[in-house]
């Protein structure tokens, strides 16, 4: 297995890998990096060029899952190691309640301990549930969203693709926020928030918009 990561996010989900005797052939992907050793934890190997992730998908194990939470870097990251052969898988990890009726996870979906999602919920491809989330019924969570610890999503919320949502944001029920917004932390939503908008406070309001990403 690839953990592309090899930082913050990705040491989390070592854990997880390491917890369930899942460590052999367990390998890092960083290109950017340049602080982190050959070896993470002296014992990880660390790949840092997508010619050698080729190699390593044909001849040791094509799988992969994404140790990132930035919603764009996820995105960009899972399609191009898909082009060279990877194949995007997801986590959950033990300690996360999911209801029985009505729940679709889509592929590449990481969900972390401590979550409860209830019923009749919809996670789409990519996005990442960190620690301690709450999702309520009737809810949607677009595809390559990163909802941080803490997070509390309340019943009949859609949250659209690559959004961002910070430690500790609360959305009341009813909600709709758009694509690529990043939700400060702490915040409270309690009315709509257009596409590609910063909203922060209590309640939330939006302070700037950003630069579309329209993939």
């Amino acid at each position: 297995m690839l953990i592309v990561g090899a930082k913050g996010y990705a040491k989390e989900l070592l854990q997880h890998f390491h917890n369930t005797g899942r460590t052999d052939n367990l390998y890092f992907f960083d290109n950017i990096s340049d602080d982190i050793n050959d070896l993470l934890y002296n014992k990880y190997p660390v790949i840092r060029t997508f010619d050698i992730a080729k190699k390593f998908f044909s001849n040791i194990d094509n799988n992969f899952v994404l140790g990132v939470g930035n919603p764009k870097a996820r995105f960009t990251l899972s399609e191009k190691l898909i082009e060279i052969g990877g194949k995007l898988n997801s986590v959950i990890v033990n300690g996360v309640e999911i209801g029985d009726y009505g729940v679709t996870v889509g592929n590449g979906v990481n969900i972390m301990s401590g979550t409860i999602i209830t019923n009749d919920i919809q996670i789409e491809e990519g996005t990442l549930i960190n620690l301690n989330c709450t999702i309520g019924h009737d809810s949607i969570i677009g595809k390559y969203c990163e909802l941080s610890p803490g997070v509390h999503i309340s019943g009949h919320v859609k949250v659209g693709d690559f959004t961002s949502m910070g430690t500790g944001a609360v959305v009341i029920p009813k909600i709709k926020i758009g694509k690529n917004c990043i939700i400060g932390a702490g915040s409270v939503v309690n009315k709509d928030i257009p596409d590609n908008s910063v909203a922060v406070g209590v309640p939330a309001k939006v302070i700037k918009e950003i630069e579309p990403f329209n993939r």
